[in-house]
C-alpha cells in the first residue's frame, strides 16, 4: 500500500500550522508535507517532526512574494540572485527536518521566450548541484494552468525534456496526479511512461481538487498502479477538504 503525506497547507487548516503536525499524527498519517515552512524557524519545525515521529516528505523553495503573486523564481532572469539565496534557505530547512526532496517552482513566464528557458536551465543546475552535497531531490513539477495562469512549467513532456536535457541523477519529476489529468489526461500511461523519473507523487480528486475518489477519475486504480509499478515514495495528499479534514479521511479505507 502507497505511503501516506498528509498535507498540511491545505489539510487540518481547522488548526494553526504548528499543531497541524500533532493532528496529522493523531489521525494515523506518518509523513507530512507541505508548500512552505518559512514563517517558523527551522529548528521549531524539525522539533515538531520529533515530536510527533513524523518523517518530512517534501516542501518548496522560498516562491518569492506569494501575496503578491510571485510562483518561483527559478524562470524570472532578473531573480536569480535571490533564486540562488532561496536554495540555501531551503537547505537549512532540509538539515532540520531530514527531507529528502525540495520543489523548484518555475515562476510565471513564458516557455516560448528563450531567455526564461536558458534562466530556469540554469538555475536548476544550480540547486542540484547545491542539493548534491546535502544527498537531495530536486523536484520540478508541471502546473496546470487553470489553477495557476501563466505559470512556465505547464508540461509533462516539456519537464521530462528538461530532466533529459540536464542529465542531472537528482533531478526527478514531481508526478501531481490532479495536475496531470487537467493538462493531458491519460493518467496511467503517463504514470508508466514517465515512471523512472519520478521522486514525488501527489493526489487529489479532479475536478474540485477534494479527497480522492470524489472526482472524475478512479483515483484508487492509480494508487493501485503506483504499487504496480514498485513505487515506494510518498503519496502527498495534496486535497482540500470538502467538509473538514477528519470528516473527510474515510477515503483511505479503500486502500486496503
Amino acid at each position: 500500500m502507497v505511503a501516506l503525506a498528509a498535507n498540511l497547507s491545505m489539510m487540518f487548516n481547522e488548526y494553526p500550522f504548528l499543531e497541524r503536525f500533532g493532528a496529522a499524527r493523531d489521525a494515523g498519517f506518518d509523513a507530512v508535507e507541505y508548500l512552505f515552512p518559512y514563517e517558523h524557524p527551522a529548528d521549531v519545525i524539525g522539533a515538531r517532526l520529533q515530536q510527533h515521529a513524523l518523517s518530512q516528505a517534501l516542501f518548496n523553495l522560498p516562491p518569492g512574494n506569494w501575496d503578491a503573486g510571485d510562483r518561483g523564481m527559478a524562470a524570472l532572469p532578473d531573480r536569480q540572485a535571490e533564486f540562488r539565496a532561496s536554495v540555501d534557505t531551503a537547505l537549512t530547512y532540509a538539515a532540520a527536518t531530514g527531507v529528502k526532496r525540495v520543489h523548484v517552482m518555475s515562476g510565471l513566464a513564458s516557455r516560448q521566450d528563450p531567455r526564461a528557458r536558458a534562466t530556469y536551465l540554469d538555475a536548476l543546475r544550480f540547486a542540484c548541484d547545491r542539493a548534491a552535497t546535502a544527498g537531495l531531490d530536486i523536484l520540478i513539477e508541471p502546473i496546470n494552468g487553470r489553477d495557476m495562469p501563466a505559470y512556465f512549467l505547464n508540461d509533462f513532456n516539456f519537464a521530462a525534456s528538461i530532466i533529459a536535457e540536464l542529465g542531472r541523477p537528482n533531478l526527478k519529476l514531481q508526478f501531481d496526479i490532479y495536475h496531470r489529468q487537467i493538462i493531458h489526461g491519460d493518467v496511467l500511461t503517463g504514470l508508466k511512461s514517465l515512471f523512472p523519473l519520478i521522486g514525488h507523487v501527489q493526489i487529489a480528486a479532479v475536478p474540485a481538487r477534494h479527497e480522492p475518489g470524489s472526482g472524475e477519475l478512479d483515483d484508487f486504480r492509480v494508487l493501485r498502479a503506483l504499487d504496480e509499478l514498485g513505487y515506494r515514495g510518498f503519496v502527498g495528499c495534496e486535497y482540500r477538504p470538502a467538509n473538514g479534514t477528519l470528516a473527510g479521511l474515510g477515503w483511505r479505507d479503500n486502500l486496503n
